[in-house]
């Protein structure tokens, strides 16, 4: 890294989990896209607002890259619609103790967490959203991309999050075009916004965290913060492990479903994260004076 003439750091490749570039007047070398194509590093490109609007994506990646985006392509509905159930269900029982951590009633949303069925019909994702919101950042609060403040840093912590979960898709021989429900045509990455849906809620609890100890924009302290997100210990029935290597261990699980065809029984056949404690979103606290020390 430099600044004009100046060398101002330097880190090794294997060492980098995603780039995600939004300042003006970044320059690049071929080479280093090359480099980093090649241990599966996405590249993402983000506009002012800190939302994605490129993604460098591999041509190369693993060794049953063309039987599991064949499955992917062909993939049943019901195998789909299930897990995209199990997913919905995750997410909003993560919401539900993400609201328990900030000292409100989770057990609505737990509640209908256990209502979702194949393929979420009667859109409870929806339902949770409206509950969900106003209770962790107050009635006056509206989600929007192009905001700023909360929102902001909400779609830079997604975005840490739509990286890491590129990553794993490309190692795990998946293509980011073939959702499990997302569909929209002017979306490249689908599949990234599907898996990442059981990890958004943890984002939410950082940005609430960032705003509780007065940080209410995209600082250089707060994009520290949301990409230590990455190394957060995300609990499952199997055992811990940091968020980063719990997405691959989701998306492989994945990849299997879609290619045996099988139909996930449990948020356990998926590997899903189990909903963390209050006490350890607590200490997101802590994790943010690591990450700033």
């Amino acid at each position: 890294m430099s600044e004009g003439r100046e060398e101002r750091g330097r880190i090794a490749l294997d060492d980098i989990g995603a780039v995600i570039a939004h300042a003006h007047g970044l320059t690049w070398s071929n080479n280093l896209f090359v480099q980093l194509s090649k241990r599966d590093v996405p590249v993402v490109l983000c506009a002012t607002n800190h939302a994605p609007v490129t993604c460098l994506w591999p041509l190369e990646g693993h060794h049953r890259q063309s039987v599991r985006m064949r499955a992917q392509a062909m993939a049943p509905k019901p195998v789909k619609k299930q897990i995209w159930r199990r997913i919905v269900s995750s997410k909003i029982a993560m919401q539900a103790a993400v609201l328990r951590s900030a000292g409100e009633q989770g057990d609505g949303l737990d509640a209908i967490a256990r209502r979702v069925r194949s393929g979420d019909p009667d859109n409870l994702e929806a339902q949770a959203a409206r509950r969900y919101w106003p209770a962790l950042m107050g009635a006056a609060f509206r989600r929007d991309r192009d905001g700023n403040g909360p929102n902001a840093l909400l779609n830079y912590g997604y975005t840490v999050l739509r990286a890491i979960v590129s990553r794993a898709i490309c190692a795990a021989g998946l293509h980011p075009t073939f959702g499990i429900h997302h569909a929209n045509q002017n979306n490249a990455f689908p599949l990234a916004d599907d898996l990442m849906e059981p990890y958004r809620p943890l984002v939410d609890r950082m940005v609430l965290t960032l705003i509780e100890t007065g940080i209410e924009d995209v600082t250089s302290e707060a994009k520290a913060a949301l990409a230590g997100l990455s190394a957060l210990d995300i609990d499952t029935p199997t055992g811990g492990s940091p968020l980063s290597i719990h997405v691959g261990r989701v998306v492989h699980a994945v990849a299997e479903c879609l290619v045996d065809r099988s139909v996930p029984t449990s948020a356990e056949s998926l590997n899903l994260p189990l909903p963390l404690s209050p006490l350890a979103m607590a200490g997101f606290h802590q994790l943010l004076d690591r990450n700033n020390g």
